[in-house]
């Protein structure tokens, strides 16, 4: 019998980055299961308080290279690392900090892991960013298929080195069940990420001359997903979307918002704008991901969990009801949009000028 009673639960579960969205319901759902004895929450000193579903659940406020005692003292039974950081935050440090957090933090989490002698699992977020984007990508990326080039954003060059960290924790500790879950972007109704506002803008920039596949998660199926991999034993790499394809277009009109095609170069006149209008900022990952698009192949995670995430146009769909009668486009706005394209076409053609 396992520590927590029922075969592959654990009896203790750390939590990393329980002051964020994701890392909050990942915890109260886990501190909800009875089959679970302990959820303790983990950020570092200064994070944010978190939401009140987490009254359940043991907060524990220690850095990084703390953790190992931490884990050793409480007879943690398994580990799940979601405190990861998608895009720069210049108030918080940049992407200075971003990496500091992403990949030195993991490094440093696995090595305790690795001195944590009662553990026997680790369960580790990841991304489809991890395949990066290039013009010779295939239809469909399947778990084994390596980047063609490596990612221009951050976010998806530290996914490289997090799951690089990971396949050395398992050469040192094979009897340690680790899980690698490589998400699709989130959507749904309550997910509140760079690309839920990016459709929420009311003018969605877009590249010219480029109509990219996208696939998208169902927040409440990540969720499933993640509890799944906790409380049963799923070791290797998934990639986790759902099913099926949205070109960027059919999304936008699904939306009910209005696209502003631009060229690439220009592209960063038209998230100005929408960085102006308080819509958030797009990086290099998203700017990719709308020229090339990235579709996953999900059988491995259907046949290994039986459990297949709603589709992504239901996934979007439920998105959309959410926000149904949201902004509307105001005829400044709209102007302001013209603007944009006009000046990062502008710019293009003086660079072309410049190198002629």
């Amino acid at each position: 019998m396992t520590p927590g009673g029922t075969p592959g639960a654990p009896g203790v579960v750390v939590v990393t980055g329980v002051s964020r969205y994701l890392g909050a319901h990942v915890a109260a759902r886990l501190a909800a299961d009875p089959r679970i004895e302990r959820v303790i929450g983990v950020d570092p000193p200064g994070a944010a308080e978190p939401a009140d579903l987490l009254d359940r659940v043991e907060r524990v406020r220690v850095d990084a290279g703390s953790v190992g005692d931490l884990l050793v003292d409480l007879e943690v039974d398994a580990v799940v690392h979601l405190a990861l950081v998608s895009a720069p935050d210049r108030q918080q440090g940049g992407r200075a900090a971003m990496k500091e957090q992403n990949v030195i933090g993991t490094m440093q989490l696995l090595a305790a892991c690795q001195r944590a002698s009662r553990l026997r699992k680790v369960v580790v977020r990841s991304s489809t960013a991890a395949y990066g984007v290039s013009f010779r990508d295939p239809a469909v990326f399947t778990e084994e298929t390596e980047p063609r080039e490596v990612p221009r954003g951050g976010f998806g060059r530290d996914i490289l080195d997090i799951e690089g960290y990971v396949r050395g924790f398992r050469r040192r500790r094979p009897d340690v069940t680790a899980t690698v879950l490589r998400f699709a972007p989130f959507i749904g109704s309550t997910a509140d990420t760079t690309l839920t506002r990016y459709f929420r803008q009311p003018v969605v920039p877009t590249v010219l001359g480029r109509d990219p596949r996208l696939q998208f998660l169902h927040f409440d199926d990540a969720l499933e997903v993640l509890h799944r991999s906790i409380v049963e034993d799923h070791p290797g790499t998934y990639n986790v979307a759902g099913p099926g394809v949205l070109s960027l277009s059919q999304a936008i009109r699904r939306a009910g918002r209005l696209e502003v095609p631009v060229l690439e170069p220009g592209l960063s006149g038209a998230v100005a704008l929408a960085r102006t209008l308080g819509y958030g900022r797009l990086g290099l990952d998203q700017v990719d991901l709308f020229v090339h698009g990235r579709v996953v192949d999900t059988s491995r995670l259907v046949e290994e969990y039986g459990f297949t995430p709603r589709s992504t146009a239901a996934a979007f769909d439920d998105f959309i009801r959410a926000h149904h009668g949201g902004v509307v486009v105001t005829r400044d706005q709209l102007a302001a949009a013209e603007q944009a394209v006009l000046a990062g076409i502008r710019q293009v053609r003086a660079a072309v000028r410049e190198q002629s």
